[in-house]
């Protein structure tokens, strides 16, 4: 899942649905594996397939009108539980990028630890991004993480995103937390010693 960021340009998997929370994303009886794999199998479960295990039709990620590697999810994304598995099946499903008008601070930190982009826009701004996708499905969406700028590509509008600096950074370069430790070992010893 380790993959750097720059820009992305992508169609986008459409969710207008607000208060979407974590037990939504990956269902309680999903969270006994302790490794990351398989869980995009699972991403949004109980409404992706119906008791059979067949997939419900009219449910985006089972329409093949909608395609990308962006999902637009409506305002409080990620609310609930702070389990991690949310973000693992964000990222095991294939998104790179989760454009809403609000995260949940867990889910968001979980996402980005996951190299998953949350990006944060205006009521207005994820509005406008819902109709012209429901207009046309190929409507792209461009993620820009050096210049934290998402433009829809149908109206050239764009809007400025915040993220961490740190986090950033690491994104950018591919790192997790222990990649960027070990990167900086050589400074940690040397303050070791200078501080003994």
């Amino acid at each position: 899942m380790k993959q750097k960021f720059d820009i992305i340009t992508s169609t986008c998997v459409p969710l207008p649905l607000e208060n979407v929370d974590t037990d939504q994303i990956i269902p309680a009886r999903f969270l006994k594996a302790t490794d990351k794999e398989g869980f995009g199998d699972n991403l949004f479960r109980d409404w992706r397939y119906d008791k059979n295990g067949q997939p419900v039709k009219d449910f985006v990620l089972n329409d093949p009108t909608y395609s990308g590697c962006i999902l637009v999810a409506g305002k409080n994304f990620g609310s609930g539980s702070s389990r991690e598995h949310a973000a693992w099946a964000i990222a095991g499903y294939g998104f790179r990028v989760v454009v809403s008008s609000f995260f949940a601070d867990i889910h968001k930190n979980n996402e980005l630890n996951n190299f998953v982009l949350p990006v944060q826009v205006s009521e207005p701004f994820l509005q406008e991004l819902f109709d012209c996708i429901k207009a046309d499905p190929k409507t792209e969406v461009e993620v820009n993480l050096p210049l934290q700028t998402v433009i829809n590509k149908a109206t050239g509008h764009s809007e400025p995103f915040e993220i961490n600096g740190y986090k950033k950074h690491c994104l950018m370069q591919g790192l997790d937390d222990i990649d960027y430790l070990l990167q900086n070992k050589n400074k940690t010893e040397q303050w070791e010693q200078l501080n003994k």
